[in-house]
C-alpha cells in the first residue's frame, strides 16, 4: 500500500509530503489564461442573459488546472475542468477543443434550467 502515496519510492526522489512542482513560463501562463478567457467568452455567447459564467485557474500536483463554470438562473451549476500538459500550452490549445467545451457547458446549463422548470411552462415557439 505504500506505493499509493507521495512518500513512496527511493529516498531523496520526492521529499516526504512534497510533490514535484511544475513551473510554467510567463508565456505558458498567458496562453492558459487566454484559452480559458476564450472559453468563457464563447460560452457566454451561446447563453441568454441570466446565466453567469466564470473561471478559475490553479496549479495542482499534476500541473496547471483550469475550471470554467456556468450558473444558470435556476437549477444546478455545471463546470468543466482540464489540466493541459506543458506541451499543449507551448503548442497552443486547440481551437476546436475550446469550442467543444463552450458548447457543452452552454448545453448542460440549458438542460439544468429545463430540469428545474419541468413541463410547467408552455413553449412559445419551436
Amino acid at each position: 500500500m505504500n506505493g499509493n502515496n507521495p512518500y513512496a519510492g527511493q529516498p531523496g526522489v520526492v521529499d516526504a509530503g512534497q510533490l514535484e512542482e511544475v513551473e510554467l513560463t510567463t508565456d505558458q501562463k498567458n496562453a492558459l489564461r487566454e484559452a480559458v478567457a476564450n472559453i468563457v467568452t464563447r460560452t457566454e455567447s451561446y447563453l441568454p442573459d441570466g446565466y453567469t459564467v466564470g473561471s478559475e485557474l490553479g496549479y495542482g500536483h499534476d500541473g496547471p488546472q483550469a475550471t470554467v463554470a456556468v450558473r444558470p438562473p435556476v437549477g444546478r451549476a455545471v463546470s468543466a475542468g482540464f489540466s493541459p500538459s506543458i506541451e499543449e500550452l507551448t503548442a497552443g490549445l486547440d481551437d476546436e477543443d475550446r469550442e467543444e467545451v463552450a458548447r457543452g457547458l452552454a448545453a448542460s446549463a440549458a438542460v439544468q434550467v429545463m430540469n428545474a422548470v419541468g413541463d410547467e411552462i408552455e413553449p412559445t415557439g419551436r
